[in-house]
């Protein structure tokens, strides 16, 4: 079976009202909108190439921040703009992907 999209990522964007650390304590959901706002100014942000889509908890919190893509199935952990950066350009734009951030 072919996949809808080339790549689907989901990002975490949990934000827990107790106050628990989540992945929403990392600015995530701008974070996801700048993805999407990359992805569309390369063209790819369209039926059958890259979506990008929010997530509830992912389960891994105790990891920081964290992404998973398909088809691949790669979790990612990220720090800072520069692991995203990377993560679009060597992953998503050119289906390398990145082991240092790789979970």
């Amino acid at each position: 079976m072919v996949p809808y999209y080339k790549k689907h990522l989901f990002l975490c964007t949990n934000q827990r009202e107790d106050g628990t650390p989540c992945c929403g304590d990392y600015n995530t959901r701008k974070i996801r909108k700048d993805i999407k706002a990359k992805i569309k100014q390369a063209g790819l942000h369209k039926e059958g190439e890259i979506r990008i889509n929010s997530a509830g908890c992912l389960g891994r919190c105790d990891e920081g921040p964290m992404m998973v893509i398909y088809p691949e199935g790669v979790w990612y952990h990220f720090v800072d703009q520069e692991d995203i950066n990377e993560i679009i350009e060597s992953h998503l734009l050119n289906n390398k992907i990145v082991e240092r951030l790789k979970k």
